[in-house]
């Protein structure tokens, strides 16, 4: 495979070979990972965000949103159904909201409290943050941060996250890994972005040093600024996974429920991905990102998915198992200075590739 910006634009577009690359791909994750999945438990517990991203149904000028901000005894309650049901994190979700930014210590309390209930790893979405922040999250039992950049152009990310720092963003990433949080970055597409835009990203994605990769589809959200944009076709971002999985075989891809619900979800997986996300408990008044009609009948539980995991040929892993990678991501960190920033991300493509083919 070529993994030159020509080389990935050009799978990217011609749609050539994709059901090889797919099994190439299903090759290298089982490999690295066999036939196990991991399991995120979503916990949207804030929709209040100060932010205008023009893609976000959750911007703070979309007067079609439905806010709020669950208490701190909800969000133990939820996380409590989510841990029951079997899932291996519990991903506390929220806009960039200035109750919890500005009074720092609130965030590390609700994640001090969902531990302590769960004993599950926490990961945590609260926007770009400072230092100390990041360093008082970690202390109260955060392991993951999910800061997603969307795009490594910095004009396009401009057009998406208006008015908002390309390079502080990147900056807080930086911070986490040094305070000892696992990063999650995420790629956007399906908005406008080309086949060559998409393909500059994918090589630069390992620059922020992530331990979990994700891309995902855009879809057009009533009362945002892109809502008359034609909703993405699924089959870039299946493509993505599957490079994403080739290029750097060891770390954890997503395949979410947030764009299609469980209908999609084989297909993710058949592309290369090992982790379901967005996993939500029925009943529960909590909403997804992009996907949210699926919710309250518990179509996005854990039991619900069981049979989709049987047709892949796959099976959950255990809660100790996916401790061991964390663990040994965490030290990967610790044992390279938290980032290997000589690295560039083209010469770790190289490498990469050379392990897989």
């Amino acid at each position: 495979m070529d993994v030159s910006l020509a080389g990935i634009s050009s799978l990217l577009s011609t749609n050539l070979n994709k059901d090889e690359l797919f099994a190439k791909a299903r090759q290298a994750r089982f490999e690295h990972f066999g036939n196990e999945v991991f399991a995120y438990g979503f916990n949207y517990f804030s929709t209040y965000c100060s932010n205008h991203c023009s893609f976000c149904y959750y911007q703070s000028d979309n007067a079609h949103t439905i806010r709020y901000r669950n208490s701190t005894e909800q969000v133990v309650e939820d996380a409590r159904r989510l841990a029951d049901s079997g899932v291996h994190l519990i991903d506390l979700t929220m806009g960039e909201d200035p109750y919890y930014q500005q009074h720092i210590e609130r965030l590390a309390d609700l994640i001090q409290s969902v531990k302590s209930a769960t004993g599950l790893p926490v990961m945590i979405s609260p926007g770009v943050l400072e230092a100390w922040q990041l360093r008082l999250l970690k202390e109260a039992g955060a392991t993951w941060l999910a800061l997603y950049q969307e795009t490594f152009d910095k004009a396009a990310f401009e057009r998406l996250r208006i008015c908002q720092s390309f390079e502080a963003r990147l900056r807080v990433k930086e911070e986490a890994i040094k305070a000892g949080l696992l990063v999650e970055e995420g790629l956007l597409t399906g908005w406008g972005d080309s086949c060559e835009d998409a393909a500059a990203s994918i090589l630069a994605i390992n620059s922020t040093h992530p331990t979990q990769v994700r891309a995902m589809s855009f879809v057009p959200q009533p009362g945002t600024p892109l809502e008359s944009w034609p909703a993405a076709d699924s089959e870039r971002e299946l493509l993505i996974i599957a490079l994403l999985r080739l290029l750097y075989p060891h770390k954890l891809i997503p395949a979410s429920l947030d764009v299609e619900g469980p209908k999609g979800l084989e297909d993710r997986l058949n592309a290369g991905a090992n982790v379901i996300t967005s996993l939500i408990p029925p009943q529960s008044g909590l909403v997804g990102v992009a996907s949210r009609d699926d919710i309250k009948d518990g179509g996005r539980s854990l039991p619900q998915i069981q049979t989709i995991l049987d047709n892949a040929g796959l099976k959950l892993a255990s809660s100790a198992g996916y401790q061991a990678y964390i663990q040994a991501a965490l030290d990967e960190h610790v044992r390279f200075g938290r980032a290997d920033t000589e690295t560039s991300p083209t010469d770790f493509c190289a490498r990469e590739h050379a392990k897989v083919w």
